[in-house]
């Protein structure tokens, strides 16, 4: 059996599928009859406040926001070509879903990469644009946390390693 891995408040951490934020505080609540305690994670976009279960933090891929070189590594892959993806929109949307769904910002950054590329060539559906826009807002809340940035830094950032020029935002 793993041991869990235990935050402080402070710490800056990864929620997949939310995003980045940092534990406020540490807090037992009672939820549906049972004690429980929670961490209390600010979400700096949006300024979101999200609940926990400590006991639930290793299924749900709670994980520490990424060092200096994870960041370099996430450039290396906002900037390296597109992967081949499926022509069919459903299997192509589910494959960038299991991406996201990971927690792996690298991963993440692919989707973003990928799904970039796909809309300036080709544009994307309604469902795939939604995707784009939130494996975008997931990339940037750890990118502005793990840089200790502004979320406006990081956009630039984006635009800039993706080929983005400001006429088309």
């Amino acid at each position: 059996m793993s041991s869990q891995k235990v935050f402080s408040v402070g710490d800056k951490v990864v929620y997949p599928m939310h995003g980045a934020g940092i534990i406020e505080a540490i807090e037992q609540k009672e939820v549906l009859d049972r004690v429980e305690k929670y961490y209390i994670m600010r979400m700096p976009i949006g300024d979101l406040r999200v609940m926990i279960p400590m006991s639930s933090c290793d299924e749900l891929g709670l994980r520490e926001v990424i060092d200096e070189e994870g960041v370099r590594q996430v450039f290396e892959v906002l900037k390296a070509e597109t992967t081949s993806m499926s022509q069919n929109w459903n299997r192509r949307y589910r494959a960038n879903m299991e991406k996201i769904k990971t927690g792996d910002i690298f991963e993440v950054a692919e989707v973003v990469r990928n799904l970039s590329a796909r809309d300036r060539e080709k544009g994307l559906s309604t469902g795939e644009r939604k995707m784009l826009e939130n494996a975008r807002q997931i990339l940037i809340s750890e990118l502005v946390l793990a840089q200790d940035t502004t979320e406006e830094h990081v956009e630039q950032q984006l635009r800039e390693l993706l080929g983005e020029n400001d006429s088309e935002t």
